[in-house]
């Protein structure tokens, strides 16, 4: 990622009401969170490592102490688990007084909506990759999700 880019977008995050931004290209990762008054800029590949005034602490032991957290929450689950396609919100029912989609024990079918995830305001339906038998629900209503993250467990 070259250094005009980057900029920018350390520019768009301090200018809105964005607090993290992760993206992810070919050539590494980066990940700028907003704090206050400073911005972190963490897990940009090697080559691209540079000191920046922005940076309130150093990549290398915040990107470290990020990939010991999610080793430490992510637990190797059984089954087929359905991850996060995106960074949102994730919700079980399709508006709040509304029955859940899933609940655990249901049978579901490949391409079944199994829960939703509101992420700028568009709410996309998640649906089951895998017929099965709904054994765990990894998500908070209501709460924030990472792509990637597990949701919700099928055998």
């Amino acid at each position: 990622m070259d250094l005009r880019k980057l900029k920018t977008l350390v520019d768009l995050v301090s200018e809105s009401n964005i607090s993290e931004l992760e993206i992810t290209e070919a050539d590494g990762k980066v990940r700028i969170v907003k704090g206050g008054t400073t911005n972190v800029i963490t897990g940009m590949a090697p080559q691209m490592m540079m000191p920046m005034q922005a940076q309130a602490m150093p990549a290398a032991p915040v990107a470290a102490a990020s990939a010991a957290a999610d080793a430490a929450e992510a637990p190797a689950e059984t089954g087929h688990v359905v991850k996060s396609p995106m960074v949102g919100t994730f919700y079980r029912a399709s508006s709040p007084g509304a029955k859940p989609f899933v609940e655990i024990g249901d049978e579901v079918k490949e391409g079944q909506p199994i829960c939703i995830i509101e992420a700028m305001k568009i709410m996309n339906e998640i649906e089951a990759d895998k017929a099965g038998k709904v054994v765990k629900i990894l998500g908070e209503n209501g709460q924030a999700v990472e792509y990637g993250q597990p949701l919700i467990v099928i055998e």
